[in-house]
Order: structure tokens, then C-alpha cells, then sequence
């Protein structure tokens, strides 16, 4: 018999669901993220705080399952045929300097003492949480417009590129091995993305039928793919996070020219319902709170929370000068630092390798947490300016259309 604690888990289910009550109750203006209060409902809730809810087997792995989904969505949101060309190419070269500049501050943290590897430091903070920025964006309605666009691929590529190495370097100790099970992996998906667009051409008349009946079948489907993924990330030894992501995007090819508001406010259903906030929920519930209890940790959270907007702030400052206008970049800036998911998981990593001081990542994972609360409330502040100026085409049509007027 497998022990599960059923109250545990029926606590968790109960913060998710007032989490989103706390999110409807709050005035439009001042809306927090809904990922950030799940998280601090599991602090609460925690055995740090009000000891109502602690984590098993079975616990752990629904939150694995809700962290599959989260990159699920976040693939699943990156439509090359949108990004492709110059977003993309911005995207790539910003988290390239992003990891440069991340790389050569968590050098300067090693030689000093701070920290113990500059390369677990640097890698937590070069990333992007564009999975938990998703269902921010999509409630503000930005996921459609010009600066969505640039937004998505440059949050795509801050965290598909993590993933990557997180799964190469950070988590194994043979990174050509692990490449070649990654080339494998990546054949494998290919040829399920393919069979995935021919069986959806062929047969959507069918899963159209589904929709409203109470099969499911394309719904099904599509879990299927997810977890299917995960399981063969996870068989291969590659990070789990990669095979969500992957299916996302193999989801997102499948239905080409198919795209359907009532398929994907499903998938938000299942998704964003319950597995997701679950995973943060869950995260809360397990995060170190008394690692930060000293003045390190606290120094160290105040310092990560300034340089991750540093490390990945500046790029869309100094990259997108003649593409997107001051504010707009402003607003890239502060998204494009918000990170977490990511974080938790090097860290995890981090410590279990022995190459992170439990100060450092307490530092690190409070300092992600407080981006996710703090940066999407600015990016969106400076983007409803750009938005109410007029100045959301590139530099200098908005003055044009100012002097005109």
C-alpha cells in the first residue's frame, strides 16, 4: 500500500482554489499574479508557518506533473512561424549576452567568496519564466500584439535555453553522452510531430466532433503527448522540463491552421486548474524559509533581485533600440526578468551537487519569487503607457503620429 496523505493534498487543492479567489476579489489595477499568491498560500501552509500541508511520493509527483504542464503551455505559446526572423534572432543574441553577463558577475560572486560556482549562480540567473508569465500576458491580452511577439521569443529562448543546459551540463557529469541522448530525444520528437500533423490533418473533422461531447478525444490526446514526453525525457535521463516543452511545441505544429479558442480554453481548464497550481502550491509548501533567516540570505536575495534585472533587462535595453520604443523596452526588461521555475530547479541541482551554499539558494529562489511579483506589475505598467502614447510600432511612429496629429 502506497501511504498518501489525503489531508495534505485536499489542503494544497484548497489553496490553489483560493488563491484564484484572492486573485477575482482584487481590483483589476492591482491584480497580483496568481502564481505569486499560490506560492505564498503554500508558504503559509507549509510546515515553516502554519504546518497544514507537508509533501510525500504522491504529492511530489503531481507537482512534477503540474510543472510538465506549466512548460507545456510554454511551448506551446512560442509559434515559430510568428518569431521567426528578427524576433528571434533578438531573442537568441539577448540571452546569449544575458548568459555572458551572468557568467562574469557569477565569477566575480566566486572570487569573492559569495558564492561557491559561478557557473550554478550564472545559469539560475540568465533564465526567463515566460510558462509563468503566459497566463499574466494572456489575461492582459499582450500574446497577440506586436510586442508579444518580441516578448515571446526572447522568453523562449531564455528558457528553452536554460533547459538545454541545464540538461547537457548542469545535471550530469558526461555532457557528450548526455548530447547524444538529446539528438535522440529530438529525432524521436520530430517524428512524433510529424505523425502529430498528419493524424490532425487527416482526422480533425473527428476531433472537432469532440469538442462539446464528453470523449474528450483531442483533450486526451494532446495529455497524452504531455506526459508521454515527460516519461521518455525522464527514461533517457534528460530533465523533464525539456519533454513538456517539446510536446508544447509539437501541440502547437499539430494544429496549424486549426487553432481554436474553445481547444485551448480546454487545455487551460486542465492545465491552469489544477496541475499548474499545484506545482506552485506545492513549491510554496517546500521552499527553505528559514534559510532566510540570516543577513546573508537576505543581502543575497536584495542582490539577485537587482541583478536579475541586470542580466536580463539589459539586453532588451541595449538589443531592441531600433525595433521596439523606450517604454516598450522598459516593459521587455522588467518580463524578460522575471524568472522562477528554472531557478528552483538549478538550485535544487545546485544543492544537491554541493556546488550551492543553502544561503545562495534561498537568496536566489526569494529573489525569483519577488521578480515574479514585482517585474510583471512594472512591464505591464510601462506597456499600458506605450499602449496609451501610441508608440507601439518601432521607433519614431509614435512622434510622427504625435507631430502629425
Amino acid at each position: 500500500m502506497i501511504h498518501i496523505d489525503t489531508d495534505s493534498f485536499f489542503v494544497i487543492v484548497l489553496a490553489a482554489a483560493v488563491a484564484a479567489v484572492i486573485v477575482a476579489a482584487v481590483p483589476g489595477r492591482f491584480v497580483p499574479p496568481v502564481v505569486v499568491v499560490e506560492l505564498l498560500l503554500g508558504i503559509l501552509i507549509g510546515p515553516q508557518v502554519l504546518d497544514f500541508a507537508g509533501t510525500d511520493s504522491f504529492i511530489e509527483f503531481f507537482s512534477n506533473l503540474g510543472l510538465g504542464m506549466l512548460f507545456f503551455f510554454a511551448g506551446y505559446e512560442i509559434d515559430f512561424e510568428r518569431i521567426k526572423g528578427r524576433p528571434l534572432e533578438l531573442g537568441a543574441l539577448g540571452w546569449a549576452l544575458s548568459v555572458a553577463l551572468a557568467y562574469g558577475i557569477g565569477g566575480a560572486l566566486a572570487a569573492a567568496g559569495i558564492v561557491l560556482s559561478f557557473l550554478y549562480t550564472g545559469s539560475a540567473m540568465a533564465t526567463t519564466a515566460i510558462g509563468t508569465l503566459i497566463p499574466i500576458l494572456r489575461d492582459g491580452g499582450e500574446l497577440k500584439s506586436r510586442f508579444g511577439t518580441y516578448l515571446l521569443a526572447a522568453g523562449g529562448i531564455g528558457e528553452f535555453g536554460p533547459i538545454l543546459l541545464v540538461t547537457l551540463v548542469l545535471s550530469t557529469a558526461n555532457p557528450f553522452h548526455e548530447a547524444a541522448i538529446l539528438i535522440a530525444f529530438i529525432v524521436l520528437a520530430l517524428a512524433m510531430a510529424l505523425v502529430s500533423v498528419r493524424l490532425a490533418w487527416r482526422g480533425w473533422p473527428a476531433l472537432e466532433r469532440t469538442f462539446e461531447t464528453s470523449s474528450q478525444l483531442a483533450v486526451r490526446i494532446t495529455v497524452v503527448l504531455v506526459f508521454g514526453l515527460v516519461l521518455l525525457a525522464g527514461k533517457l535521463g534528460l530533465d523533464v522540463l525539456l519533454g513538456g516543452f517539446v510536446a508544447g511545441m509539437i501541440v502547437r505544429l499539430a494544429l496549424k491552421g486549426h487553432e481554436l479558442a474553445v481547444f485551448e480554453s480546454k487545455l487551460t481548464a486542465v492545465g491552469f486548474g489544477f496541475f499548474v497550481p499545484f506545482f506552485f502550491v506545492t513549491s510554496g509548501i517546500v521552499f527553505n524559509l528559514d534559510a532566510l533567516g540570516s543577513a546573508t540570505a537576505l543581502a543575497k536575495l536584495a542582490m539577485f533581485f537587482v541583478l536579475f534585472l541586470v542580466v536580463r533587462g539589459t539586453p532588451a535595453l541595449l538589443l531592441y533600440r531600433r525595433t521596439l520604443q523606450p517604454r516598450q523596452r522598459a516593459a521587455l526588461a522588467f518580463y524578460s526578468a522575471t524568472e522562477l521555475p528554472l531557478v528552483v530547479a538549478i538550485t535544487t541541482i545546485a544543492i544537491e551537487s554541493g556546488h550551492m551554499k543553502s544561503s545562495t539558494a534561498a537568496g536566489l529562489v526569494g529573489a525569483a519569487m519577488l521578480s515574479t511579483l514585482i517585474f510583471p506589475f512594472l512591464g505591464r505598467a510601462f506597456q499600458e503607457r506605450a499602449i496609451a502614447a501610441g508608440e507601439t510600432g518601432p521607433p519614431g511612429e509614435g512622434r510622427l503620429a504625435t507631430t502629425v496629429v
